[in-house]
């Protein structure tokens, strides 16, 4: 355990998971074949410039930095948690930023989430992209929180939801069940519809958003896995 300890905080060590990492996304990518499901919905935000938050579940990340538009930029919310620092330090192989906070759950510490997400807001306004995974960083699993959701409606843009399902995968033994795809799969990513959440919303309306948000990122990776020929139980334990 102390040895583990002392590797993570080596700078070169961290460098090498990382790229390692960024290299078997790569691998999986151009050995797999892969195809989308919907890509006309944020083709249509991409092509007039429009911006909008991505969402997918945080065990859905690893073939994600594929699912997005190469020319436009985007950042991502991560967690100050040294686990967040390696997915910052991956994402920065394709290209995307990061915006380091938290959403703080009512009744805990912020961990920078409130500043993450006011920078967040204002990229949007910039008609820069954003994009979070609901149920980060550390669950309760598929569950939607209400950070997204606060930034949807303090930004006025929509929120678009993801996911992607791999023939060849194996689950890691983590709280989110990351999904590894592996080399040589077909894989499939599917987009959700947009999802707005009015600016003056009340709790039950925020309720509902959040409950809309949630039935659909659940549709669309059970979707994904049944393309991919396996079944989406996920959903059914927090």
């Amino acid at each position: 355990m102390k040895l583990s300890a002392q590797l993570f905080h080596n700078t070169f060590f961290r460098i090498i998971v990382c790229w390692s990492a960024a290299m078997l996304i790569r691998l999986v990518w151009v050995t797999g074949r892969w195809r989308t499901v919907g890509a006309e919905t944020p083709a249509a935000y991409w092509d007039k410039n429009q911006p909008f938050i991505l969402a997918f579940w945080h065990g859905r990340l690893m073939m994600m930095p594929y699912c997005w538009r190469r020319e436009k930029g985007m950042s991502m919310l991560i967690s100050q948690h040294r686990d967040g620092e390696l997915i910052a330090r991956t994402i920065s192989h394709f290209g995307l930023g990061s915006v380091r906070g938290s959403s703080a759950k009512p009744g805990k510490q912020d961990k920078g989430g409130g500043g993450a997400l006011r920078a967040m807001v204002k990229q949007l306004s910039r008609n820069e992209y954003v994009g979070i995974t609901p149920d980060g960083p550390r669950g309760p699993r598929q569950r939607v929180g209400d950070g997204v959701l606060s930034v949807a409606r303090l930004s006025g843009a929509p929120v678009i939801p993801v996911s992607f399902g791999a023939t060849r995968r194996i689950h890691a033994r983590s709280w989110d069940r990351f999904l590894i795809a592996l080399p040589f799969s077909r894989g499939v990513f599917v987009w959700g519809k947009p999802h707005y959440v009015p600016r003056d919303a009340d709790a039950d309306t925020l309720e509902k958003a959040r409950l809309l948000l949630e039935e659909d990122l659940n549709r669309i990776t059970a979707e994904a896995d049944a393309r991919c020929g396996h079944s989406y139980p996920e959903h059914e334990a927090g």
